[in-house]
């Protein structure tokens, strides 16, 4: 099946490059409320799927047992910029469970946010795993072993009883079945596993409404949800397309990007979850698309609805501050 063309952006006059998506948004109940393209076929979410990764450091208890609040719980579903904040509350997670950042399997980088970075190109010899924008993720995974006796050492690695746990949930969530033949190493250096878009966005669904889940893990996952919502910049970052996404409407989104063009979002309040695939990997593809799938869910002419809207359909200037072209979602989004 091929996906059809959701994002077109333009020069001039001409429309210059072309993206395929494929999009699905699903009801409270699990059913389908709108898709576009192949939905069942098996994709990536990468970072995307953060927040059901996060549901051990709740459910085991260590969140409370560490004293974590909203910003704690929204670092631990985070692709942050490692901005000072950022770096900041992971290591203090990290040291309310005796560790620091040594125990870090995630490698590091520099800040993604360009004016941070400049500033640690000159006051810091190199970056730490703590810079890395998985590191209150990571940060997480740690005080959850610290918490339950696990000896912390490779938690990365397949076989870990923490990775166990988190495939576990995360076949338990989406449905689908995961094993070595479907998984692949993430950018932070722990096991990502392939499923079908929609059930990416049904297990995103499960999460906002507590559908079909045991009662204490029904509550973590609201808990993570909402602590998101409550502190979106500790989700992303300045000027981040999630952080900006959630700001739109306080308490009403959640959004998570994932790499390689993947973005899911909910609307908790109308039982909504949402998922896109932008097939060649492009973030601006896969930003404009479910900023335009979240539009419809809002009244035209609302600031939601113009804003949401203006997200998914913008200009593009050069340095010279001149409009060169426009990114747009197509008519295949508003069927």
């Amino acid at each position: 099946m091929e996906n059809p063309i959701t994002v077109e952006v333009t020069r001039g006059q001409l429309v210059e490059s072309r993206h395929r998506g494929l999009a699905i948004v699903v009801d409270a109940e699990g059913k389908i409320v709108f898709s576009a393209g192949d939905v069942d076929a098996g994709v990536f979410p990468r970072s995307a799927c953060k927040a059901m990764q996060a549901l051990p450091l709740v459910e085991s208890g260590a969140a409370d047992a560490y004293g974590f609040g909203n910003r704690e719980l929204a670092l631990a579903c985070a692709s942050h910029s490692g901005e000072p904040e950022h770096v900041a509350t992971a290591a203090a997670m990290l040291k309310a469970a005796g560790r620091d950042e040594s125990v870090l399997e995630c490698g590091a980088h520099w800040s993604s946010h360009q004016a941070v970075l400049i500033e640690q190109a000159r006051t810091l010899d190199k970056p730490t795993a703590l810079h890395n924008n998985c590191s209150g993720k990571h940060s997480g995974f740690v005080c959850t072993c610290c918490h339950t006796g696990e000896d912390p050492r490779g938690y990365a690695g397949f076989d870990h009883p923490l990775q166990q746990a988190i495939r576990a949930i995360m076949a338990d969530l989406t449905g689908a079945v995961l094993s070595r033949d479907n998984c692949g190493t993430d950018g932070c250096s722990i096991p990502t596993y392939a499923v079908p878009l929609i059930g990416l966005a049904r297990g995103f669904g499960k999460l906002a409404t507590g559908s079909g889940l045991e009662p204490i893990r029904a509550a973590a996952a609201r808990r993570l949800i909402n602590a998101c919502m409550a502190e979106p910049f500790y989700v992303a970052g300045t000027r981040r397309f999630c952080t900006k996404l959630m700001q739109v409407a306080p308490g009403k989104i959640f959004a998570k990007t994932g790499a390689e063009g993947v973005f899911c979002a909910l609307l908790p309040d109308k039982g909504l979850s949402f998922a896109v695939k932008a097939e060649d990997g492009a973030t601006r593809a896969a930003e404009a698309m479910i900023a335009a799938l979240l539009a419809r869910h809002f009244d035209e002419g609302s600031a939601e609805h113009t804003t949401l809207t203006g997200m998914s359909r913008h200009g593009m200037s050069n340095w010279n501050g001149l409009h060169v072209g426009t990114i747009r979602v197509t008519d295949v989004l508003f069927a």
